[in-house]
């Protein structure tokens, strides 16, 4: 696959349509294409049926046209969205995740679909959304499940800042994305990843002038480099004691695009996500950027 194709996913349902609606649109003017992806995965389908009914013709059959007509139609909505953009498509018998991972590795930008509705939300969503967002390479960026805006708007860019090397890529690509958009960069920074509903008795504390001055200066060093490369974007900055998943989902209200980190300060690779990442790939209102460090 070709470095610069932006790769999306799409199973037909009406969130990954809204995720090859924005992955079109945005690889207009940035891309060489786009690249749609459909997974059969047949080793989901032979729990169902068992491993001899797939070797029946007609059983495989209908998985294939089911998954061509998924494709075709996902190739329609691209080209609505951009006539001229150069799109292909995919058929693997992989399951959703693995082929989206693998092939991410060459991908300008991985695109997945949202969970759908915010107010009804499992706490264990779909694996595929989930290992997709934690494991694959360079940007995924999920795109909110329940959201008709699927293009740029007139909301910031919105990216959390928070010393890590995770949180480093993080900025570069929220800089160049809000470059492109012609967009205010609003950058969030915590000095801690504590969440404000486990803080009864803490919030209230005076505050400590020495450790906002450490989380100010963290802030503004990994700011200083970028907005010297990209002096037209103008960017505010927020500093906060706690709760980053907490003021980047406000955030998420009104910002066009959230940009994180794959995992944070902790930074085990054995984590499924950060848990700042976690939430937001579950409940932001708007399409979030998780940035894996090539």
């Amino acid at each position: 696959m070709s470095a610069a194709r932006i790769l999306v996913g799409t199973d037909g349902s009406p969130s990954s349509e809204r995720a090859v609606r924005w992955a079109a649109r945005t690889a207009a003017g940035r891309a060489d294409g786009l690249l749609i992806v459909h997974a059969l995965d047949l080793a989901s389908a032979e729990r169902v049926f068992g491993p001899f009914d797939l070797f029946i013709p007609p059983v495989t059959a209908a998985l294939r046209e089911r998954g061509t007509a998924v494709l075709d139609a996902a190739r329609r909505i691209a080209g609505d969205v951009e006539p001229r953009l150069r799109v292909e498509t995919e058929l693997t018998e992989e399951g959703p995740a693995p082929a989206l991972i693998r092939r991410s590795e060459s991908a300008l930008m991985t695109v997945i679909g949202g969970a759908g509705a915010k107010g009804d939300l499992p706490l264990h969503l779909g694996s595929t959304l989930l290992a997709v967002s934690a494991h694959g390479h360079g940007t995924v960026t999920v795109v909110d499940g329940d959201s008709a805006h699927t293009g740029p708007d007139d909301g910031p860019v919105v990216v959390g800042v928070d010393g890590s090397r995770f949180g480093r890529a993080a900025v570069e690509v929220a800089f160049m994305e809000a470059h492109r958009r012609q967009a205010p960069l609003v950058a969030v920074h915590c000095r801690t990843d504590l969440r404000f509903a486990s803080l009864a008795g803490i919030a209230t504390d005076p505050e400590d002038p020495a450790a906002r001055a450490s989380a100010a200066a963290v802030q503004a060093d990994q700011l200083a480099e970028w907005s010297h490369t990209f002096p037209d974007v103008r960017v505010t900055q927020e500093l906060h004691r706690y709760g980053p998943a907490h003021h980047l989902l406000e955030w998420s209200r009104s910002a066009q695009l959230i940009v994180v980190g794959s995992r944070g300060r902790g930074g085990f690779r054995g984590l499924l996500l950060g848990s700042t990442s976690n939430t937001l790939v579950q409940h932001a209102h708007c399409a979030v950027m998780v940035v894996h460090p090539r």
